[in-house]
């Protein structure tokens, strides 16, 4: 079997710490990604650094070597300055994430590792989406609703709803909308992790799982029906806990992801496990797309603090995907 098609690395908003910690991974990890970017810029990067780095210009088909940084190359409108967004370059951030698409949509990369983008700058550019992730699944041109993933050596856990306030998530959690996302991330740890029989737990909504409906009505009315559903389907499916004990190292070893009922539920021990080794993985696209869990930081940005570490443990993550994938194919 041929080795997976090379990873591609979205240059994120220019102005954050995305050059720094995508050239900081290169020299760790030398070979392994096409990064998309500026020569120009990010050769006074490596001067200013002193990081002994060289580029190539990567076309399509071509072999990764070692001893350079594939580079697909883009020509910012204006120079980028550390830690100063400029609206001017916004359009070539949207079209580097566009070219990265239709590059991993055509076989000719095996995955997408996106660095952060600045939501607000790129409005200017006329950006209409909420974030990068509902962007990415418009642009798959798909019917299938991607699905978040906070990932790391400890955990991986997946909140059922995402940006919203608590007082409406009660409302958001029904049986269609557990049944549904189980399904799909059953499916994707199957395809994307190599896990042949997943086993998915299950958070419940109110505290204690909501004490047999004394401390709320949902986790008896909603979510457990829902995965006696999934598990008549034949997926391996446990719950509703009580989510201040899903987490223990105990608990840990028995399930291969934590399904929380909201963002901070889930989100919160995946961070407090291991901060700076957390992975974003967005499931349920055609392609492979992992993110560093962290925004531009232009309060850092070209003063060299930006540990790439979490940029670095979404490389590993998107090849190994992408060896499962083709492995599964």
């Amino acid at each position: 079997m041929s080795p997976p098609a090379p990873l591609i690395l979205t240059p994120g908003d220019p102005a954050g710490i995305g050059p720094e910690i995508a050239l900081k991974a290169a020299i760790r990890h030398p070979g392994h990604f096409v990064l998309m970017g500026d020569e120009a810029h990010l050769s006074d990067l490596c001067e200013r650094n002193n990081f002994n780095l060289k580029f190539k210009h990567w076309n399509v088909g071509q072999d990764l070597e070692p001893s350079t940084v594939a580079l697909h190359p883009i020509r910012w409108a204006n120079t980028p300055v550390a830690g100063q967004p400029d609206p001017s370059n916004s359009q070539l951030v949207i079209s580097a994430i566009e070219t990265a698409v239709k590059f991993a949509k055509n076989n000719h990369v095996s995955a997408i590792i996106t660095n952060p983008i600045a939501k607000s700058v790129l409005y200017a550019a006329g950006f209409s989406h909420p974030g990068h992730t509902e962007y990415l699944a418009a642009l798959d041109n798909t019917d299938s609703t991607p699905i978040m993933m906070l990932a790391n050596q400890f955990l991986r856990a997946v909140p059922l709803t995402i940006h919203q306030s608590l007082a409406s998530v009660p409302g958001t959690i029904t049986k269609k909308l557990i049944v549904e996302r189980l399904i799909d991330i059953h499916h994707n740890l199957k395809l994307d992790f190599g896990i042949k029989a997943p086993h998915i737990a299950v958070c419940g909504l109110n505290p204690h799982a909501g004490e047999d409906g004394h401390l709320g009505q949902e986790d008896k009315l909603v979510i457990a029906p829902a995965l006696e559903t999934l598990k008549a389907k034949g997926i391996n499916v446990s719950g509703p806990y009580p989510a201040d004990t899903l987490f223990t190292p105990e608990a840990r070893a028995q399930y291969d992801v934590a399904i929380g009922m909201y963002h901070d539920q889930a989100l919160i021990p995946a961070k407090t496990l291991d901060f700076h080794n957390s992975v974003n993985v967005t499931l349920n696209l055609s392609f492979i797309r992992t993110s560093p869990d962290h925004g531009t930081a232009f309060d850092i940005a070209g003063t060299g603090q930006a540990k790439p570490d979490s940029l670095i443990a979404a490389i590993k993550m998107a090849a190994q995907m992408a060896e499962n994938r083709q492995c599964a194919s």
